[in-house]
């Protein structure tokens, strides 16, 4: 069983930048591959990014490639999302995940993850 807290949503306005954290605490951080997806009003749960166990394999969506970076430290139990040039359509609640399968790969499934944040809202303006 692992545990996970998101910290660092806000509100900024378009061509803003965040950095969401996401620490965990349980079983070994370094043998899940991570995950972080968002859910805007009246939408699905959607794939944003991922990044195995050693951080050497990460894995975007399309529509965030580019502008986020997806990180972590098996030090520190964390990952990262770093959020660059912030759209009005990256509104959402954003949610980390961990996924117990082994393996070096990165899940963009949302069945694949085992274990959820809370979420942290992320509002951007125009």
């Amino acid at each position: 069983q692992v545990q996970l807290v998101e910290s660092g949503g806000g509100s900024v306005q378009a061509g803003g930048s965040l950095r969401l954290s996401c620490v965990a605490s349980g079983r070994t951080f370094s043998g899940y591959a991570m995950g972080w997806f968002r859910q805007a009003p009246g939408k699905e749960r959607e794939f944003v990014a991922g990044i195995g166990r050693s951080g050497s394999v990460t894995y975007y969506a399309d529509s965030v490639k580019g502008r986020f970076t997806i990180s972590r430290d098996n030090a520190k139990n964390t990952v990262y999302l770093q959020m660059n040039n912030l759209l009005p359509a990256d509104t959402a609640i954003y949610y980390c995940a961990a996924d117990p399968r082994p393996g070096l790969g990165v899940s963009s499934t949302r069945g694949s993850y085992n274990y959820w944040g809370q979420g942290t809202q992320v509002t951007v303006s125009s």
